[in-house]
């Protein structure tokens, strides 16, 4: 298997994860859920809980909040869900002071070094991400920041991606590859 790097992006509830699912599933009869999520609350955990029941046996799970480069998924088809949670671990790893002033561009730095080092392995990627700046500027200067941080590592996984795909309402519209 040859490095392949698919990226999954549309709006909240836009279908992203099932689909990217679907698609892992159509290329592998055991692939893998890489989770990035930070579990802030017991609403959150029992997201989590659907998500990992709906997805059932098939799948390895691995759960990283950070380093994805830490696991070895070599010749696999991985799923990994999502950039923006990914981002948002980098973004407030800081003490709570520092949360008023994150550094966009050193996180940035961080993230596209790691998204290089762990697409570095031969293996499919399905990374799934939400277009956060599609809805208004923020009146809040931190959510501004991380909607920068956000839109501009999209940017990037997307120029490093083979394919492309934005969901729109559940429909799958390629726009690259």
């Amino acid at each position: 298997m040859k490095r392949r790097i698919i990226l999954i992006t549309g709006g909240q509830r836009s279908g992203k994860s099932q689909y990217a699912e679907q698609l892992a599933l159509s290329l592998s009869d055991h692939p893998v859920y890489l989770a990035t999520a930070h579990i802030w609350d017991e609403e959150f955990r029992q997201r989590v809980i659907i998500h990992k029941q709906r997805r059932g046996e098939a799948w390895s799970n691995i759960e990283e909040e950070k380093f994805l480069s830490r696991h070895n998924i070599y010749n696999k088809v991985v799923v990994i869900d999502c950039i923006t949670l990914w981002c948002t671990n980098f973004f407030f790893e800081h003490s709570a002071k520092e949360w008023e002033q994150p550094s966009v561009e050193e996180t940035l730095i961080r993230l596209k070094e790691e998204f290089d080092k762990f697409t570095s392995q031969d293996a499919t990627f399905i990374f799934v991400t939400n277009e956060i700046g599609s809805g208004g500027v923020s009146d809040n200067a931190i959510q501004r920041r991380f909607t920068d941080l956000q839109g501009w590592m999209n940017q990037y996984v997307a120029q490093k991606s083979d394919e492309v795909v934005f969901m729109v309402s559940g429909i799958p519209v390629k726009i690259k590859g």
